[in-house]
């Protein structure tokens, strides 16, 4: 097993996520037979990091954790929780949520704890004085039940950048999406070096994005083939991970065994991959993207008559091409409404002005349609929000 060197602590770079447990059909329930010998396979083999979240399967992947880990000495892993502010229209206690995490993971003390899913959107909610999140998880953090701070993170660059900089010396890692496809596509490469930069660890989430870069097209696949035959698709997106010197943790969620026992083979020794092999990741990555090139250059905003920000505009379009997404939905809900896409008069400034050549109207328009039929995600959070508020007693 490949280990990462975080703060004096010994970290498994493969963490096992906890958001895709295998369900029994016969019951509907987390198949916690599976779990346990998933649990035994990846900790006989090196790994130590476990990764849950509050709203995780229904509220139950915390629970199936802490009882695949409960015959193990607890310094002998490292838990990791999450506090699900996006998932908040209204304030509640945030200190109850945090202890009844800590009872659902049957544990005192949280290794690694993450503000859930910063995004334009919920960064609003996480810094709002009504909700009081930050000083309530901080305190937490005072009180030795948080022993490494961080967040997860699904927004854009500007953000991550603005948020940093406002926190400075509060956070000490990030997780984001990032595989050999979203290093472009979600501008994962610009996420990784703000992070290094600000000295923050880097921890990985989605590597395989949802499954689709472990089961590739025929042809990509075949490509990759022709590289190392003994290597299995995902092997390669880890594999592009892994050269990346300041990822700690890369995390999967596995549900099968032959998952686990793929994933540990890719971490079981350093092979670097060369820059031919990088390449082709990368060409591949390319043809499976749907969207627009949008290089960012801005020079599309200058004449917009009614001043959106365009590339942000198409780099959500770009992340609906490939996969309807909840993350771009959030990013959209975070603007005015004078902002959203909708808003373009199709006057096609923006087009005479692209060196690419795109048809911006034309995407802002088709992203118009997406948006309005993509996941809800207000109607998700008050769901959830009513799930919280009775796990608490609320009602």
């Amino acid at each position: 097993m490949l280990y990462s060197n975080f703060q004096g602590l010994k970290l498994s770079r493969l963490g096992f996520g906890c958001m895709r447990f295998a369900m029994d059909p016969a019951t509907g329930e987390i198949d916690q037979k599976l779990v346990n010998s998933m649990f035994d396979y990846a900790i006989e083999h090196g790994v130590n990091y476990f990764d849950t979240a509050y709203p995780y399967l229904g509220g139950k992947s915390e629970g199936a954790m802490a009882e695949a880990l409960k015959k193990y000495p607890r310094d002998s892993y490292y838990i990791a929780d999450k506090f699900p502010g996006h998932s908040l229209p209204g304030p509640i206690d945030n200190i109850a949520l945090f202890h009844l995490s800590l009872e659902r993971c049957n544990t005192d003390y949280f290794d690694f704890y993450l503000l859930h899913n910063i995004t334009e959107w919920s960064v609003k909610i996480y810094e709002s004085p009504d909700y009081h999140i930050i000083p309530d998880i901080l305190k937490m953090k005072e009180e030795g039940k948080i022993h490494h701070l961080g967040f997860s993170f699904h927004g854009g660059p500007q953000l991550l950048e603005e948020f940093l900089t406002r926190y400075e010396g509060v956070f000490e890692f990030v997780q984001i999406q990032c595989n050999y496809l979203d290093w472009t596509l979600q501008d994962a490469k610009k996420k990784y070096d703000i992070i290094t930069k600000h000295g923050l660890g880097v921890w990985v989430m989605e590597p395989l994005r949802g499954g689709k870069l472990a089961a590739l097209p025929e042809e990509e696949s075949a490509s990759l083939k022709a590289l190392d035959s003994s290597m299995s698709d995902a092997a390669w997106s880890f594999r592009f991970l892994q050269a990346l010197p300041n990822i700690k943790v890369i995390l999967s969620g596995m549900n099968a065994m032959d998952q686990v026992i793929d994933n540990i083979n890719s971490f079981a020794e350093e092979r670097q991959i060369s820059s031919a092999e990088t390449d082709t990741l990368l060409t591949i990555a390319e043809h499976m993207k749907k969207g627009v090139p949008c290089t960012a250059c801005r020079y599309c905003c200058e004449g917009c008559p009614m001043e959106l920000d365009i590339p942000y505009l198409l780099s959500c379009y770009n992340d609906y091409k490939y996969a309807s997404s909840m993350s771009s939905s959030m990013r959209l809900d975070a603007l005015d409404p004078e902002k959203l896409p909708s808003a373009c008069i199709g006057c096609g400034q923006c087009s005479h002005a692209c060196p690419q050549g795109i048809d911006v109207p034309a995407a802002l328009a088709e992203l118009t349609e997406l948006y309005a039929k993509g996941p809800n995600w207000a109607k998700q959070s008050q769901v959830r929000h009513e799930a919280i508020r009775k796990d608490l007693h609320m009602d």
